[in-house]
């Protein structure tokens, strides 16, 4: 029997291997005719990767690190809420009364936060219903002028933390050379602006010029030219016949003149929002075309990328440095003039920036350096400003915890996969990456 030709349910026994039958299927790693092959598998919907790729996105990112942020900002409403307090000493006989007086003031700190800063249902009449909107766009004019300039700066791989000195010193020069003149309206409010402006181009054009000459770090810089600045402008302001009020030895200087003062956008009733919110929608837009679409955008954005390959390429990188701070400069006095010809115009000191240069940085952030995000995030920095008021007036919640807020939002900011991993979000392909190259040199190490 061992020359007959096996059948089909006898064993294969003592055949060649070449003569076996090919065997196949998933526990033996090999395909036949029947096992799926990965071509077979039907791609992922549509709909499924466009969601996994909008919950990666950034400004998905940015929105849950805000939402974060309230949410921390209500517990701590909550905690220093002496009602909450007292509520919560019999809280185990009744815990419905500590419940409530959570929810009270939780509620209670937004909805004046939102009546503060958006739309006041309370008031008589329309317009003094939506003068709170105003008073948020008045206050972020500065903000966001200031944070194109940091912003700015950052796109070309500069830190920029000298704005404030920039705001000062931009003050000072529009002071200096402007006050004087006794112009006309249509003369003197534009060559105020453009004194200003050109103020704090040169300030910022010191850090370019150095960073580009002798390779000094530009934060060194602009701290060092912050002091010099807020210390300059106190001295101006104590000199008489330099920048001090010429009547009376106070240490501020002379009011803004009437002339040079931006116009009230709406009339009186809305003080708060005058034509300098227009000027810097139009600086918005200039830095959005100039990094975005211009020739000297695309050069500044790949000196930000990679300054070696932009040197290999051709591009001046020193020439480049100069550009982005004489930019970046030039906002922070555009922020300045905002302050002198709108919001303070009775004459100014070395604390005329009200912290807006280095709110500016938080500012940047939170719109990633680009123009129309720097614009959205001082627009909620306003909106946190002016609601600030009416919380402590109406709530009694300090005016710190909406600086709280801010802080927390910049924190999850700069902690996208700290948000991720909150909210259950997708990781992104870098991650992913990072976390197997860490699982392989961990089991290389063990092995």
């Amino acid at each position: 029997m061992s020359g007959q030709t096996p059948g089909a349910g006898e064993p294969l026994k003592g055949l060649p291997p070449e003569q076996l039958p090919p065997v196949s299927g998933p526990l033996t790693g090999g395909e036949s005719a029947t096992s799926p092959k990965a071509d077979d598998f039907a791609p992922a919907p549509r709909q499924n990767v466009f969601l996994k790729e909008l919950l990666r996105s950034n400004w998905v990112t940015t929105l849950l690190a805000i939402v974060a942020a309230v949410i921390v900002g209500g517990i701590l409403m909550a905690v220093t809420n002496k009602e909450v307090q007292t509520a919560s000493v019999y809280f185990f006989s009744r815990p419905g009364d500590t419940f409530v007086a959570i929810w009270n003031s939780v509620y209670g700190g937004y909805e004046a936060l939102f009546r503060g800063s958006i739309f006041n249902a309370r008031a008589d009449d329309f317009l003094t219903q939506i003068r709170p909107l105003t008073n948020t766009l008045g206050f972020a004019a500065p903000l966001i002028a200031a944070g194109l300039g940091v912003g700015l700066a950052f796109r070309v791989g500069l830190f920029n933390i000298g704005a404030r000195g920039q705001i000062l010193i931009g003050c000072a020069v529009a002071a200096l050379l402007t006050f004087n003149l006794d112009l006309p309206m249509f003369l003197q409010l534009p060559v105020t602006l453009a004194a200003g402006i050109a103020g704090g181009a040169i300030w910022g054009g010191i850090v370019g010029l150095l960073k580009a000459r002798t390779g000094a770090h530009e934060v060194i810089l602009t701290i060092m030219l912050n002091y010099v600045a807020i210390y300059l402008v106190q001295w101006m302001v104590r000199t008489p016949g330099v920048l001090q009020r010429p009547s009376g030895g106070q240490p501020i200087s002379a009011a803004t003149p009437a002339n040079a003062q931006f116009p009230e956008l709406f009339g009186p009733r809305f003080p708060l929002l005058d034509w300098g919110f227009v000027v810097v929608i139009g600086a918005t837009v200039f830095v959005w075309w100039l990094v975005e679409r211009s020739s000297l955008g695309f050069r500044l954005r790949a000196v930000g990328e990679n300054p070696h390959a932009a040197r290999a390429s051709g591009i001046s990188v020193q020439r480049m440095y100069i550009y982005a701070m004489l930019f970046a400069g030039g906002l922070a006095g555009l922020a300045g003039m905002n302050q002198i010809q709108g919001a303070v115009t009775t004459g100014f000191d070395s604390t005329i920036d009200a912290g807006i240069g280095f709110d500016a940085i938080t500012v940047a952030l939170l719109g990633r350096s680009r123009a129309w995000g720097v614009f959205a995030a001082g627009l909620l920095f306003g909106a946190l400003k002016a609601g600030s008021f009416t919380m402590q007036a109406s709530q009694g919640i300090p005016v710190d915890i909406v600086l709280v807020v801010q802080s927390l939002i910049v924190l999850f900011i700069a902690a996208p996969p700290l948000i991720r991993t909150i909210f259950f979000l997708p990781k992104t392909d870098a991650e992913k990456a990072a976390k197997a190259r860490a699982k392989a040199a961990k089991k290389a190490v063990m092995s």
